[in-house]
């Protein structure tokens, strides 16, 4: 009898495991693991398992998803995602919003603006979109100003004039964080601030853009959403992470970087027939 039951337990274990759904998310920063605990305990108890897997730079998720690689990813706003697909030709869709974080300056070196003098070093990310928002926060901040006519993403040669001699740097954006002890400040992404350790009251200046383009979004490829049952799976994990545990952590830990945007807007619908 106790081998038999032994069987019986085994085979019950091998059915519920093979039932399970597994679902892989695509992040950068190892806030998303964090983040994302929330709905991995939702999904679990419907039977899904969310594997939230690690990529080190904002290039590869979305190559990774192209490809088949990962089923969804969650770590980009809107424009860098529209350029991603017009650049590179993805055939990817935005499921959902889920939050939208400061651009932040940030330095070890000085604890003010008026501290920046001529000569110094100021980097910011080297992609078209990250960068462009970040020439607007030094904008913002008074430290340069921008032509007349400059587009919503403008590059250093939109720069009109500079209030102290600063040279800006371009660096990839994970990079920035360790080059702080070499330069004056940075801007620098939220999830790369975090890892460093960095808090959103550590800012020498605080980013204010709350543009729907800079709204966060999780990503599927398009064609998967033509299946039923991964549209049905997709819609649980838009589902659990647009929870009120999810924004209730977002509350009481990251409170001053990630806030919830667009929770209302079903993005889904367009897919459901």
């Amino acid at each position: 009898m106790k081998k038999l039951l032994a069987l019986v337990l085994v085979l019950a274990f091998a059915v519920s495991a093979s039932a399970a759904q597994t679902v892989r998310l695509g992040v950068t920063g190892s806030v998303y693991d964090e983040m994302w605990e929330p709905a991995k305990k939702l999904l679990a108890e419907q039977g899904i398992n969310l594997e939230v897997i690690q990529f080190t730079d904002y290039v590869t998720p979305n190559r990774a998803l192209a490809d088949g690689d990962i089923d969804l990813n969650g770590f980009q706003h809107q424009i860098y995602f529209a350029d991603e697909l017009e650049s590179r030709g993805y055939k990817l869709s935005n499921i959902a919003n889920t939050f939208v974080v400061p651009l932040n300056l940030y330095s070890i070196k000085i604890k003010t603006l008026d501290e920046i003098k001529d000569g110094d070093v100021i980097a910011i990310p080297n992609d078209p979109t990250n960068g462009g928002r970040a020439i607007k926060v030094l904008a913002t901040s008074g430290l340069i100003t921008l032509r007349d006519g400059a587009g919503f993403n403008p590059t250093k040669e939109d720069i009109a004039s500079y209030s102290k001699k600063i040279t800006i740097q371009e660096l990839a954006a994970n990079t920035i964080p360790s080059a702080l002890p070499d330069i004056a400040a940075g801007v620098i992404n939220d999830t790369y601030a975090l890892d460093y350790g960095l808090k959103a009251s550590d800012a020498v200046f605080a980013d204010q853009a709350r543009e729907h383009e800079y709204w966060n979004l999780i990503a599927a490829r398009t064609a998967d959403l033509e299946d039923p049952a991964k549209l049905a799976l997709y819609d649980a994990v838009v589902k659990a992470y647009q929870s009120k545990e999810t924004h209730a952590l977002l509350e009481v830990l990251y409170s001053g970087f990630f806030r919830p945007v667009g929770w209302d807007e079903d993005l889904l619908a367009p897919f459901r027939k």
